[in-house]
């Protein structure tokens, strides 16, 4: 039986690595961004080479008529989403202090209410066919004092921990994927130009990351920190005081 998944942000990075790496599994896709000729060209591309079926929902999940149509699609009975990758985000690079208020609304929107409401929308029908997995893309810096992002994204992390715990058991699995930094368009994006400074090892692979999510997603995993450098420096952060890691997370702005 073929899966069906959802991606929401798979137009590049991580969202259209995810996208492919499903599509090896042979499992089809719905692919939710709002760059639809990216979508429409990745689609091209995962059906010839994967042969899986492959659906392009071009939606812009900040606004409420994207983001509904997006939960229609994923509570759809007619053709289950058995698979939904909450992967879609963006960052603010200004300070606290003088970034535009809209703009911290719409990050916690998008990295927070979204993955919310279509895991409410998908989990009925999973438990109505006692299958399911929810794949939440958060960060390694829901773990750190770095401003709004983190917080929102350690609101990802603790639902998911939550919906986990609750629905385990009826067969369907809940994922916080935590990577560290990727090298893909989100920096760039937000306008974010010093990182490249940083070394090479500071960099994750996408395509490790992507991996080692859907493994810990497919075994149940409440929270899967990738790649290996962020996983060996997770447990320095609960004894590094707070001031100096939010000072580690701000020296670059």
């Amino acid at each position: 039986m073929a899966y069906l998944a959802l991606v929401t942000g798979a137009s590049a990075g991580l969202g259209a690595e995810l996208a492919r790496q499903l599509a090896q599994r042979h499992v089809n896709l719905v692919l939710v961004a709002r760059d639809e000729a990216r979508l429409e060209t990745l689609a091209r591309q995962l059906r010839s080479e994967h042969g899986v079926t492959v659906e392009v929902l071009a939606a812009d999940l900040t606004e409420p008529d994207g983001l509904e149509r997006a939960a229609q699609r994923v509570a759809d009975p007619s053709s289950p989403v058995d698979i939904l990758i909450n992967n879609a985000g963006f960052g603010v690079y200004e300070g606290f202090e003088s970034s535009r208020i809209a703009d911290e609304r719409q990050l916690h929107e998008l990295l927070s209410w979204v993955p919310l409401r279509l895991a409410h929308a998908a989990i009925p029908g999973m438990l109505a066919r006692r299958r399911g997995w929810i794949m939440n893309v958060a960060s390694v810096a829901a773990f750190t004092p770095s401003g709004s992002y983190g917080a929102a994204k350690a609101a990802v992390v603790s639902l998911s921990r939550s919906l986990n715990a609750r629905y385990r058991r009826s067969g369907v699995r809940i994922t916080a994927l935590c990577p560290g930094l990727l090298d893909t368009e989100f920096h760039e994006r937000m306008g974010a130009d010093h990182l490249p400074w940083l070394p090479r090892i500071a960099w994750a692979e996408t395509c490790r990351v992507a991996r080692e999510g859907l493994r810990g997603l497919y075994r149940g995993r409440a929270v899967v920190v990738s790649d290996w450098r962020y996983r060996l420096t997770k447990p320095l952060i609960s004894v590094i005081p707070d001031r100096l890691l939010e000072r580690a997370t701000t020296t670059s702005e």
